[in-house]
């Protein structure tokens, strides 16, 4: 198992993989601007290796940059599959070279992701995960169902809730988190009971509400991009949820949990290094969210949120149409209405941020 970090680790190892292939390749995009990659992928299938591209249905903020990297690799013989439109994002990020070795990235194939975030990536000929990731892969592709078969395999909204509760759940000494905004209320409750027992949880990112139990810190010198946690120096998560409601149940997202000390060990080492960094002066991060930003989608939110009609009526006439006139069956009107705000604002809120990264990404690119 390797471990790639973000910034410094570059592309290079991607390219090697890619230039490595002897019969076939499966890559899923969800972002994409890096024309070396691309050119590596076109000469593969020159070389006679099949290569298959699965790309997101959407991203806000470079819906246009998708298609036309579609056409492009279309003309170049890759065959291109579209995901489906059944989850909000289909955000996970990995590659899988000769059915033997997958490549699962919290990055993006983005110059903000890779040369100036703070990201990481596995590289793992691990038969289990490789099979299992092809198994997804190829779910996604044709748009079918796709039911997890192995546990270190962390796939939203299959899996993820209940394999990373484990993993919080196993802490017994420390954790160490990198998350852009953990705001999951079952995910911080079981947090602040494992502080409350005596692990030690620093949190490099965003907690959405404050608890005296959880240590946070921002990254001062680079863009946070990945969601990675180590749990007691052993063992470590890596991939593309946050803890986050959406992150967790609602997208498509993808990670896995390994214990291997050479990887978990340079994951800690670099953990402690942001942990420890100060802000030089002058300096201007490109950072996931700005506070200004986040001020003003929470802001747009709850204006939006605000506006919604009542909905006790029809939670009751959806209920008596499901039901008939049974009155043995309880509502809460009250709680139904806050759950649908709070998923209002939490996609607008998303919405806002990924329309800022989508123009950041765009701007970042090269011009072809």
């Amino acid at each position: 198992m390797k471990l790639l970090v973000q910034p410094g680790d570059g592309i290079t190892p991607l390219i090697k993989g890619i230039n490595s292939a002897k019969n076939c390749i499966e890559i899923a995009i969800f972002r994409f601007d890096r024309r070396e990659i691309e050119m590596a992928l076109g000469n593969a299938v020159k070389r006679g290796v099949h290569v298959n591209a699965l790309i997101a249905y959407t991203n806000r903020g470079g819906e246009k940059n998708l298609r036309a990297l579609e056409l492009r690799l279309l003309a170049a013989g890759v065959t291109v599959a579209r995901t489906a439109d059944d989850l909000v994002r289909y955000h996970g990020k990995f590659m899988i070279v000769d059915q033997r070795e997958l490549y699962l990235l919290a990055f993006n194939f983005t110059y903000l992701d890779i040369e100036h975030s703070r990201s990481f990536g596995i590289i793992t000929t691990n038969n289990k995960l490789v099979q299992e990731a092809g198994k997804l892969f190829e779910a996604d592709k044709n748009r079918e169902p796709y039911t997890p078969a192995v546990a270190a395999f962390v796939v939203s909204p299959a899996n993820a809730r209940k394999q990373l509760s484990s993993f919080i759940k196993g802490a017994k000494n420390e954790l160490l988190i990198y998350d852009p905004e953990i705001s999951d209320p079952a995910m911080i409750r079981l947090l602040d009971e494992r502080a409350k027992a005596g692990v030690d949880i620093r949190i490099i990112g965003r907690l959405s509400r404050a608890s005296a139990n959880l240590k946070v810190r921002k990254l001062p010198q680079l863009r946070l991009h990945t969601r990675t946690m180590i749990r007691d120096g052993r063992d470590a998560f890596v991939g593309s949820q946050s803890l986050r409601p959406a992150e967790l149940d609602s997208r498509r997202e993808v990670g896995i949990i390994f214990r291997d000390s050479r990887v978990v060990s340079r994951l800690n080492k670099t953990f402690q290094s942001d942990w420890e960094s100060k802000e030089q002066p002058g300096e201007q991060v490109v950072a996931e969210e700005t506070p200004h930003l986040t001020k003003v989608a929470k802001k747009i939110a709850k204006a939006v949120a605000k506006e919604l009609p009542p909905m006790t009526p029809v939670l009751e006439s959806t209920v008596k149409d499901l039901v008939g006139a049974r009155t043995d069956v309880k509502m809460n009107a009250k709680e139904f209405e806050a759950t649908v705000k709070d998923a209002v604002k939490e996609a607008v809120k998303q919405a806002v941020t990924d329309a800022v990264e989508g123009a950041a990404v765009s701007k970042e690119a090269p011009k072809p």
